[in-house]
C-alpha cells in the first residue's frame, strides 16, 4: 500500500511559503533547455521595440525580433539560435511585404542582424558570454585546443559523422558578424556591450554609475533606465537620443501630447481671463464660461 509523504505539522500550521517550494525553488528554466522565457523576458523586449526611433530608416524597413528562431547557416538549415531581442536594418517589416514572420532566415532575407541583445538567465551565462563569463584566471587556463574540441565532430552510429552546432557567441561573432552584441542581467542590472572589431568582439567601457552606450551608426544609445513600465518600477534597458533623453513609448508619447494640449488650454484661459468683459464679448466669448 502506497504511503503519502508526511509533512511536519505545527499548531497552528505553517503557511505554504514556509513548508513548500517557492518560485525561487522552482525556476522556469529546464536544465536541458536553459533560458526559457520568464516575465522579464516578455516585458523587456517590448520596451526595447517600443522606444526604438531610427530617424534614418523608415519604420517599414526595420525588423525587430523577440524570442524567435534565427536560422543562420545555409549548409545546416535546421541550426538556429533564439536571441531575446535583435534588430535588422534595411529589410521589409513584413516577410515579403505581406506576412508576419514566424522565424528569421538569414539566407532568404539577405541581411544579418545589426544588434543582438541577450538577457542573462542563471543557466545561460556561459552560452551568452563565452570566455567573458569566466574569471581571468579561468580564461588563462582554457587552452585554444579545448575550445576547438568543443566544436569537433561527434560520431553518429547511423549517419556516419554529425557536426555539433557552434555556440551562440561564435554564431554572432564569426558567422553572422553582428556589429553590436549587448548582454544585460536583471539580477545585477549590469549592461555589457561588445563591438565587432577586426572580426572579434571587444568589450566596450561602460560607466557602472551611469550605464549607457552610444551606437553612432544608429544615432541612438542604449542604457539602463530606472522607471515604471507596464506598472512595474525597476531598472530596464532603454534607448536614448543624442541629447541624452530617454525615448518614449507610443503610450508615453500620447500622454505627453495630451498634457501639452492641456497646458496650452490653461495658458489660453489665463490670457483670456486678463481681458475685460467687453473685450471678451467682442471676441464672442461669454465671460461666465471662464469662471
Amino acid at each position: 500500500m502506497l504511503q503519502r509523504p508526511s509533512i511536519p505539522q505545527t499548531n497552528p500550521p505553517l503557511p505554504p511559503k514556509l513548508t513548500l517550494p517557492t518560485m525561487y525553488d522552482l525556476p522556469s528554466e529546464d536544465p536541458e533547455e536553459p533560458g526559457l522565457p520568464d516575465e522579464f523576458h516578455d516585458l523587456q523586449p517590448q520596451l526595447l521595440s517600443r522606444t526604438l526611433r531610427l530617424v534614418n530608416y523608415a519604420s517599414n524597413r526595420v525588423f525587430t525580433g523577440t524570442d524567435i528562431n534565427l536560422y543562420y547557416d545555409v549548409n545546416h538549415p535546421l541550426w538556429y539560435k533564439r536571441p531575446d531581442w535583435f534588430l535588422v536594418l534595411n529589410v521589409p517589416r513584413l516577410y515579403e511585404e505581406t506576412e508576419l514572420r514566424s522565424s528569421y532566415v538569414v539566407w532568404q532575407e539577405g541581411v544579418n542582424p545589426f544588434v543582438v541583445i541577450e538577457l542573462l538567465s542563471p543557466g545561460t551565462e556561459k552560452e551568452d558570454l563565452d570566455e567573458y563569463a569566466f574569471s581571468d584566471r579561468e580564461v588563462e587556463t582554457t587552452s585554444a585546443l579545448e575550445k576547438i574540441a568543443s566544436y569537433e565532430f561527434v560520431e553518429n552510429n547511423h549517419q556516419g559523422v554529425k557536426e555539433t552546432p557552434p555556440k551562440k557567441w561564435d554564431v554572432y561573432e564569426s558567422i553572422l558578424r553582428v556589429p553590436y552584441y549587448a548582454v544585460y542581467s536583471r539580477y545585477t542590472n549590469c549592461l555589457r556591450m561588445f563591438k565587432l572589431v577586426g572580426g572579434r568582439y571587444q568589450e566596450q567601457t561602460i560607466n557602472p554609475d551611469n550605464p549607457r552606450y552610444w551606437i553612432a551608426e544608429l544615432n541612438l544609445g542604449l542604457g539602463v533606465w530606472t522607471g515604471e513600465f507596464e506598472n512595474i518600477n525597476r531598472q530596464w534597458l532603454r534607448w536614448y537620443d543624442a541629447e541624452g533623453n530617454w525615448l518614449l513609448t507610443d503610450t508615453e508619447l500620447a500622454i505627453k501630447e495630451l498634457e501639452l494640449e492641456q497646458q496650452k488650454r490653461l495658458k489660453l484661459t489665463e490670457k483670456l481671463r486678463s481681458l475685460t468683459d467687453e473685450q471678451l464679448k467682442t471676441l464672442g466669448i461669454d465671460p461666465q464660461e471662464l469662471e
